[in-house]
């Protein structure tokens, strides 16, 4: 650490890259020859790590280590991983020290101390030569683009944008002979996150077979509630198939976790409220099936906090072939209202078609190759725009009534669409 009074009149930076608690996170696969490990590093490690906060300037250091015992050479596909992502010197020139903005402040502050005055060049030399070396530590530890030999390993850091939550990370290697695809779901440490119940709380664990399921799917409560339970509110028009990480992997990268409600949440969504800014991981309002708080909350942010799409998902102690179920319901945020309901005076106002949203939740899945069985169950109850229920907060939604069943897959697939009557599947041929 220098001096207190030599920081004054030079530009301190002091990264660490030795210091590598991330490492500890590795995620590893394997296939054909080829072992994988993937780590994202968080806001803290990415300061301790390259000496600036990478995260202000919206980019996220991810470390990538490839073991190549294949026979053939390797390539990794750089745009798959993030179509956005940053060349190194790119982002160390985003995080650079700015010479003319010391100048001018430093300048400023001299005519008040005019003894400082000489002390500028000082200011403005060691910003430069941190620059220089934050320029080659970044090119040193990057990970390099060119062909990974046989019986070789590489590992460094692939600079993308930033995700906070679960980041999905798609590595695809590509050879002569072949492409090979990794598919990751890796936790970052900095949200404030529910934790979701473990299935023991849930009660004990049931495999039930497809048709079960479906007509179980039909004899659920139509909507949710508040958390007496007196009241209902949004409805349950969602159920879907798949553990915690590939529900997450099937959104993709375009849906952000929900952040817990705590002070600091709110004021960041205070903040976004008042600016009418984005804010990607702003807390739902909890909602209730069973008198339990969803388990998992997903959306998807447009420009502004007042507008996005947003999913609940509560677990249940069923399983379908090994893998979780869900309930679910997702709307659509439109704008934002005043009302006596909640503590805060406002609440999101949502579309009313409430089917429209259901719809984009499944055309997204389709087209992401993410399905591998779909089928729309009778669940929630019809009621029509002329007619409409009202949520927790007395907004007004229309809906045909019927749940949209997603059994979700990791990859590729054409959904096998069942042709259901009263809950019970047949496969349509």
């Amino acid at each position: 650490m220098r001096p207190r009074p030599l920081r004054w009149v030079t530009t301190s930076y002091h990264p660490d890259p030795q210091h590598r608690p991330f490492l500890k996170r590795l995620e590893r696969q394997h296939a054909e020859g080829l072992s994988v490990s993937v780590a994202v590093l968080s806001d803290r490690e990415s300061v301790n790590f390259f000496g600036v906060r990478l995260a202000r300037r919206g980019v996220q250091p991810v470390w990538i280590e490839i073991d190549n015992q294949s026979s053939v050479g390797q390539r990794l596909d750089f745009y798959t991983v993030d179509p956005r992502y940053y060349t190194a010197l790119e982002a160390a020139s985003l995080n650079h020290f700015s010479v003319g903005k010391r100048f001018l402040s430093f300048g400023i502050l001299g005519w008040l101390f005019l003894f400082l005055l000489p002390l500028l060049p000082s200011k403005i030399i060691s910003a430069r030569r941190a620059n220089r070396r934050m320029s080659a530590l970044f090119k040193e530890h990057a990970f390099r683009g060119s062909v990974i030999p046989p019986g070789t390993k590489r590992a460094g850091v692939l600079f993308t944008s930033l995700d906070e939550g679960l980041k999905t990370i798609v590595l695809r290697l590509v050879s002569d002979h072949d492409v090979v695809r990794f598919n990751f779901s890796i936790e970052v440490p900095g949200l404030v996150l529910r934790p979701i119940e473990k299935p023991d709380g849930l009660g004990d664990q049931r495999e039930v077979s497809l048709e079960a399921l479906l007509r179980w799917s039909t004899e659920q409560p139509r909507c949710t509630t508040g958390k007496r339970g007196g009241r209902e509110g949004d409805p349950l028009n969602l159920v879907v198939v798949g553990s915690r990480d590939l529900v997450r992997q099937a959104f993709g990268a375009r849906w952000d976790d929900a952040e817990a409600i705590n002070w600091a949440t709110s004021l960041k969504t205070a903040k976004a409220f008042l600016l009418d800014s984005t804010y990607r991981y702003s807390p739902v309002s909890p909602l209730y099936v069973d008198g339990r708080i969803q388990d998992l909350a997903l959306q998807r942010a447009r420009a502004s906090i007042n507008e996005r799409v947003h999913l609940r998902l509560w677990r249940t102690s069923l399983n379908l072939q090994g893998n979780a179920v869900w309930i679910g319901q997702v709307s659509r945020d439109i704008g934002v209202r005043f009302t006596w309901k909640t503590w805060n005076l406002t609440t999101h106002r949502i579309d009313p078609d409430v089917d429209e949203s259901r719809n984009y939740v499944v055309d997204a899945l389709t087209d992401g190759g993410r399905l591998s069985k779909l089928a729309f169950v009778p669940g929630c109850g019809s009621t029509g725009a002329e007619n409409p229920r009202r949520n927790l907060t007395g907004d007004p939604y229309f809906t045909d009534g019927n749940r949209a069943f997603l059994m979700l897959c990791d990859s590729g697939g054409e959904a096998e669409i069942l042709n259901c009557k009263d809950g019970l599947g047949h496969t349509a041929s």
